[in-house]
């Protein structure tokens, strides 16, 4: 005996979104995060960049990479005192990395001293104007943004794709099927 389901093509849309949303959120969210660099502050110069003379600055090059094949937008602030970044937002294009100075100082007092810069990455779906302006406000409203950007663009391409047909799935069932299933579990047991 054949059965015929149908399944909705919202249903098949919304499951392809949600997959590709949470691909998305990850691909901006997991690589972002703050980085910790340790500084000593020493009373004599020192070849070693994490060694800095007392109330002296060093420059440092940072390396922003994207693992990922879509551009992203990297903002990066100091998140501690005696960190400082330029530009404190870059475009990095897939597969590739980019480079910004990163200047560490050292307070009066020697000492082991932690110094700390926050990266918030974006997918760069977003006009530049709208992305500065989104993160401006909170820097969770450019995921979102994107998110919807993407949930839409699949919603539209699906429906539009699939229209209002339904999607059948065939199931095939017999009892024949069935009793060499029993015959096979009998056997085994």
């Amino acid at each position: 005996k054949d059965r015929e389901e149908g399944v909705s093509p919202a249903v098949i849309v919304a499951v392809l979104a949600a997959m590709l949303v949470l691909s998305a959120t990850a691909a901006m969210v997991l690589p972002a995060g703050t980085q910790e660099f340790g500084i000593v502050s020493s009373e004599s110069a020192s070849e070693n960049p994490m060694v800095i003379e007392t109330g002296e600055s060093k420059t440092l090059p940072y390396t922003v990479p994207n693992a990922g094949l879509v551009p992203v937008v990297v903002f990066l602030e100091p998140a501690s005192e005696g960190a400082a970044v330029s530009p404190e937002r870059i475009r990095v294009e897939g597969r590739s990395t980019a480079t910004v100075t990163l200047t560490l100082s050292a307070p009066p007092e020697t000492g082991y001293y932690r110094r700390f810069v926050t990266e918030h990455r974006y997918l760069a779906l977003l006009p530049r104007p709208m992305m500065d302006t989104l993160y401006a406000t909170h820097p969770w409203l450019p995921i979102l943004a994107i998110n919807g950007l993407l949930t839409g663009g699949i919603a539209m391409l699906g429906l539009l794709l699939l229209a209002t047909r339904r999607i059948r799935v065939r199931r095939r069932e017999s009892r024949h099927d069935r009793s060499r299933w029993h015959r096979l579990i009998g056997y085994l047991l």
